[in-house]
Order: C-alpha cells, then structure tokens, then sequence
C-alpha cells in the first residue's frame, strides 16, 4: 500500500498550476516519466518518503493543475480568496485559536486531529518544497491556489473522516483523484489498488473513496476560513460528502511509533 504518510501527508499536490508563462498564457508543461518512475520505486521501497509522491505528482502534472486553477479562480469563493490574498496556512497554524472554537466544529475537530497526530500545518511545507522544482515558475495567484490547496490537505483528511493511516491515505488519495484529477495522483492510487489486495476491505474503500470524491462538491472551492467554526456535521452536509466511512486503521511502523509516542 502507498500512503502520502504525512511528514511527512490528498497529499494533494504539488498544487503549482504547473508550466512557464509564455504571452500570458501558461505554455505547456512537459511530462518527465523518468523522474515519476524513480520517485515511484522510492516510495515503494520507503512509503513514508512524501517528498517522491510530491515528485510523481509534479512529474505527470503536465496541464491538470493550470485546468483546476482556472476552474478555481472562476468560482466566487476563488475569486475572493485571491483579491483578498488569503493565507490559510496562518490561520490552520494556529491551534490555540482553532481549540478555542465551539465543540463538535470543524475547528476544533481539526485542532484535536493535528495535536492527536502530533503534526502542523507546516509539515507539508517542507516535504513539497523538497519534491517540487517549477512553483517559483508559477504568478502569484496560481501560486496561491496551489498552496491552499496543499495546506488545507489534513481539513480534506477530517471532513472526509479518512484517518492517517494507510488505508485511509490511500482512500483520500482516490477522492482527491477524483476531485482534481492529477495523473500523479492516479499513479500512485493505482500501485494502492494493486497493492490493496492483501488488506481486507482496502480496495473497496478505495473504490468507495473515488466514488464518493466524484458526488462531493468540490473541495478546492470550499470556504474553509468560513466553515472552521461549523459544526462538523454541518459542514459534511454543505459539502455533499456523505457518510464518514467506518474501517480498521493499518499503520506504516513509522507512522504507528509516531501515534504511540502521542499517546504514550
């Protein structure tokens, strides 16, 4: 099975538009499947190697992301976030903050999961810097887009109710296939499902996971500043995502040691 084991983390990204700017328009963007290849048999080797998943995915962009970005800044809710030059990555670090907001909120569901995790917002930052070459390539809105999306990857992990661990990494790999249909993020769904079927009941949640992503609205476009004082009911509900699916977590040894030493 191949998680985006956060720290490393949907995942979601390399979120860059991807490609150059040529006469104001983004001009294509080439796929290096070499690359993608050698990342892949890394992650094989050590799934806990985040940064290779942001190689695959930047590796196999091509134009996907610039496709997504101008769906995104088509929206209302895109349109606000980049006149006002939003930075979820502030407000997603504050915990003491997201603590302090109303039980049962999305808030404080998700404060609860990063401090249970023993993880940050910040933790992607590091490991998509390392598998990413071509953002500084990207203006400042595309930029902007691609890292909301990036830091808002563990909200998709607790409005979703898909936990941390293999299973649950795969299946939100498999719903944001589904939301933002990246290539790279197809590869590597593709070696869980393969790899799924020695895991009682993982490709069925797989399979469920891509299903549910394609009914749900879609996520890049959610107003998560807006929704963080929610109930988290409420915003699944707004959110079209269904029933929070019910499965035996499987931990990576790494991931698994990280969990006890939390709890420990």
């Amino acid at each position: 099975m191949y998680p985006i084991a956060h720290r490393i983390g949907p995942v979601q990204a390399p979120y860059s538009a991807g490609g150059s700017m040529e006469n104001g328009n983004k001009a294509n963007k080439e796929l290096r499947f070499g690359d993608a290849w050698r990342a892949l048999k890394t992650l094989i080797v050590d799934p806990d190697r985040t940064d290779q998943v942001f190689v695959i995915i930047e590796a196999l962009a091509g134009n996907s992301g610039e496709k997504q970005y101008r769906r995104f800044a088509a929206t209302d809710l895109g349109q606000k976030v980049l006149a006002e030059q939003r930075d979820i990555l502030t407000t997603l670090n504050d915990l003491d903050a997201l603590h302090a907001l109303p039980e049962g909120s999305l808030g404080k569901a998700y404060a609860r999961f990063m401090s249970a995790e023993q993880i940050s917002a910040d933790g992607l930052v590091g490991a998509s810097e390392e598998g990413s070459s071509n953002r500084p390539r990207d203006d400042a809105d595309r930029l902007r887009y691609g890292l909301r999306l990036r830091d808002s990857h563990d909200l998709w992990h607790v409005a979703t109710g898909y936990n941390r661990d293999l299973v649950g990494e795969a299946s939100l790999l498999a719903f944001s296939f589904a939301q933002i249909r990246s290539p790279g993020i197809g590869v590597i769904v593709a070696m869980a499902w393969l790899k799924g079927g020695s895991i009682p009941g993982a490709r069925r949640m797989i399979r469920e996971a891509f299903q549910r992503g394609r009914k749900a609205a879609w996520l890049p476009a959610a107003d998560w500043e807006g929704l963080l004082s929610q109930p988290l009911e409420y915003v699944r509900s707004v959110l079209s995502l269904g029933d929070v699916p019910d499965y035996e977590e499987l931990r990576s040894s790494e991931g698994k040691k990280a969990l006890d030493a939390s709890v420990g």
